[in-house]
């Protein structure tokens, strides 16, 4: 097994731009508290079809203006060329160095899916218009895209990402270590040597959680599925629990030689930070 200890830990946090003011009051005290434990910076995400993008800039923008490092998801499906080259103008302009390239989803009842059909294009389509202005991250999939046709070809999907400018990689969340080092096994059996960073999701609301993972393809494990479901409605049990597994988690991807954590904090502080004092990170 290989590790990726030559890379610099990387230790970041996600959020995503609320939609009422309400909510942003919200998540400018949630940044605040997790920016205490002085995350490499913070991403924002991107709603499907570019829903969010004035919002996404704005607290990005916000947040870099409260001192911290921080970088827009940005996807192309549903955008043009010419979309696309706005946007990145205007976060060249105001002074944003890092991005997460994604392909994203199609809003529903939106007909095309853009001239940018795929994260490799967006990619490719960065590096063409401004060079090496931007930190590029992509996404990794250790359990392997749900829309991928076999684990091979999902595998020469992320090697065309790379191989058209990405820095660096963020993966889907997921529970079982062993995916994501057979992951970077595969990865270096190909020649992909860039840090591939494990996307860590709490585990706070198991309905919520199961929801998600049906979605995005991420597996619960049997057991841990098990597990959850047999606490009930019983909240602070299932954080218990899923604060031991996740630190667990977490501690031995650490100690193989993983590249740093990324959180998908779903706006909220508590445990991301409990497990992340945990580590003594």
């Amino acid at each position: 097994m290989q590790t990726q200890k030559k890379h610099t830990p990387s230790f970041s946090v996600e959020l995503f731009p609320p939609k009422t003011a309400e909510g942003m009051e919200k998540l400018r005290a949630t940044w605040k508290e997790l920016a205490l434990l002085k995350p490499r910076f913070f991403s924002v995400t991107y709603g499907a079809g570019g829903s969010t993008q004035d919002r996404t800039l704005g607290t990005v923008l916000e947040i870099i203006a409260d001192g911290h490092q921080a970088a827009p998801h940005l996807s192309c499906v549903g955008s043009s060329r010419e979309e696309i080259a706005a946007i990145l103008d205007q976060y060249r302009d105001t002074g944003i160095r890092h991005i997460v390239a994604l392909r994203g989803d199609l809003p529903s009842g939106m007909a095309s899916a853009g001239e940018l059909r795929h994260a490799n294009e967006l990619v490719e389509f960065i590096r063409s218009r401004t060079g090496d202005h931007f930190q590029i991250d992509v996404a990794a999939y250790p359990e392997v895209h749900p829309q991928a046709k076999s684990p091979r070809d999902d595998l020469l999907n992320f090697k065309r990402k790379v191989d058209a400018g990405a820095n660096s990689a963020i993966t889907q969340y997921f529970y079982n270590a062993d995916a994501y080092f057979r992951f970077i096994d595969d990865c270096e059996a190909l020649g992909i040597d860039l840090p591939v960073v494990p996307g860590i999701m709490p585990i706070g609301n198991f309905s919520q959680l199961a929801r998600f993972s049906d979605a995005c393809g991420a597996e619960i494990p049997r057991w841990l599925r098990l597990k959850l479901q047999s606490y009930g409605d019983d909240l602070p049990s299932i954080r218990s629990f899923g604060l031991d597994v996740i630190t667990d988690l977490c501690r031995r991807l650490l100690e193989q030689g993983a590249p740093g954590l990324h959180f998908y904090t779903m706006n909220q502080a508590g445990l991301t930070g409990t497990i992340w004092k945990r580590l003594g990170l």
